[in-house]
């Protein structure tokens, strides 16, 4: 039996070798992701030098993106999806050496934003707090529903506001409104 295991294994090592030998030294390509789900790095070894050709196509095989290098083997580039709707991909580079093409599939992720609204222990003083958002609208209505405020704020991350609405007749309500949401708050 012991003997039937090295002579299998010898064996597998020659097919392994053989097939090797067989399979000609061509070009090769990998893309691989990147730490940002957004980003892909293209690697490409050629086995001649001239000009290539890297292409992005759609899903329906439409030219997304195209650039051509001249005078490389290979190359490396990070290619940033950040923008481009969700979907399955093609990334592709041609020149001398053949085409060689991978399919990617990007998946944008969206981190939605957090609103809140509370009304502080003060007499008509409310706190709006935001994260995860870039720009938000705030609107206040007083309690006949008519629109007593109107801003658009800036976020960059996270903020807090406090609202005195002492002059406001009635329970106010508030509609705060970000890329992602919109949030109603009545009182």
């Amino acid at each position: 039996m012991k003997t039937k295991s090295v002579v299998f294994a010898v064996m597998m090592a020659f097919v392994s070798v053989a097939a090797l030998a067989a399979d000609p030294v061509g070009p090769k390509m990998v893309v691989v992701n990147q730490k940002d789900p957004s980003t892909f790095k293209v690697i490409y070894e050629g086995s001649q030098t001239g000009k290539l050709t890297l292409r992005i196509l759609d899903k329906e095989g439409r030219k997304v993106v195209a650039e051509t290098i001249s005078g490389v083997e290979g190359f490396m580039r990070t290619v940033n999806f950040a923008g481009m709707a969700a979907g399955e991909y093609t990334i592709e580079v041609s020149g001398v050496n053949g085409k060689q093409s991978q399919k990617v599939n990007y998946q944008p992720i969206s981190e939605g934003s957090s609103i809140h609204v509370a009304k502080l222990t003060s007499d008509n003083k409310y706190l709006l707090a935001v994260a995860n958002a870039k720009e938000v609208n705030v609107k206040i209505y007083d309690g006949a529903n008519i629109l007593v405020h109107d801003q658009n704020v800036t976020v960059n991350g996270s903020i807090g506001l406090v609202y005195n609405l002492s002059k406001i007749s009635g329970a106010p309500k508030f509609e705060v409104s970000s890329a992602t949401e919109t949030k109603v708050v009545r009182y």
